[in-house]
């Protein structure tokens, strides 16, 4: 039995029927209501029943697990080992961002091709962690909305204290066509502040980029997404000619004259790489520390 499945798992969340689910379930829920936790719970029962046919979406920039912050990963597999390793079962995609205000829509467009790309390769379900930004004065809600209207889930599983999801639901269910679970958060959800969620991306980049080494390109032979404002410290994405996220790089050193970007990045093989696209966040690789750029 896994870690997972080991841990006090609520009643409520055990007797749920998984039996003949398929397709998208979208789990929902603000920060610490034990979203991720739940999510996790629910891919590994599905994994059981349907082995290498269940997916897992890690959709929270903000504070991924599968992979570094600023991205959103799917694979077969929520161990990841280390966050640089290549996994041909796994798919990336760059936000440039730890938080979904500004960077909608490319979370929205990034949810659906990363589905798309473990549905082709056979995943009859896919579990889609959502990230925590629920705040309809925030945009929270709308974006939950457009990645329901976009992804057309079989599941909503929704995880919340009182009733902050329920104008998101109600219509949901009304409309018809997909069934909405309602649960409560687990009484062992531990609250994190903000400066443990920074210090948790902190960590996260720093192993990510423990084995980088310097990378020299010349990017007028690619496409520079949305334009070359490199500036030193950028975090850039290396993507494939599909958009997929191949590796991140931070910028070390630039000669505008020659045109030569020098990045610090764990990637390997560069001979996939048709992209780089610029993030919006500054940072020092070895420590982890990030700011968001104005």
């Amino acid at each position: 039995m896994s870690s997972l499945l080991a841990l006090d798992i609520p009643a409520q969340w055990q007797a749920l029927p998984l039996e003949g689910v398929s397709g998208v379930i979208l789990v929902l829920g603000a920060s610490d209501t034990g979203k991720s936790t739940f999510a996790h719970y629910l891919f590994e029962r599905l994994s059981e029943r349907l082995p290498g046919k269940a997916a897992f979406l890690d959709g929270d920039p903000g504070q991924s697990q599968l992979g570094p912050p600023g991205t959103l990963t799917i694979g077969f597999s929520i161990k990841s080992g280390k966050l640089g390793d290549p996994d041909p079962q796994s798919w990336r995609w760059f936000i440039g961002a730890v938080s979904p205000r500004g960077h909608m829509l490319q979370l929205v467009v990034g949810a659906a091709r990363l589905m798309g790309a473990a549905q082709s390769v056979g995943a009859q379900v896919v579990v889609y962690d959502t990230c925590g930004l629920v705040e309809p004065g925030l945009g929270g809600l709308a974006l939950k909305q457009a990645k329901l209207d976009l992804l057309r889930p079989e599941l909503v599983c929704a995880l919340q204290r009182a009733d902050e999801l329920e104008p998101l639901l109600i219509p949901l269910e009304r409309r018809g066509g997909v069934q909405v679970l309602r649960l409560r958060p687990s009484a062992a959800v531990v609250t994190r502040d903000q400066v443990t969620r920074r210090r948790f991306r902190e960590a996260q980049y720093s192993r990510y980029f423990s084995a980088a080494r310097e990378l020299s390109l010349d990017w007028t032979h690619l496409s520079v997404i949305p334009v070359p404002g490199f500036s030193l410290g950028r975090l850039v994405a290396l993507e494939d000619k599909q958009g997929f996220t191949l590796a991140l790089g931070v910028v070390s050193e630039i000669s505008r004259a020659s045109h030569k970007l020098t990045l610090l990045s764990p990637l390997l093989d560069r001979k996939e790489v048709r992209a780089l696209h610029l993030g919006d966040i500054r940072l020092d690789p070895v420590s982890g520390l990030h700011e968001t750029l104005a």
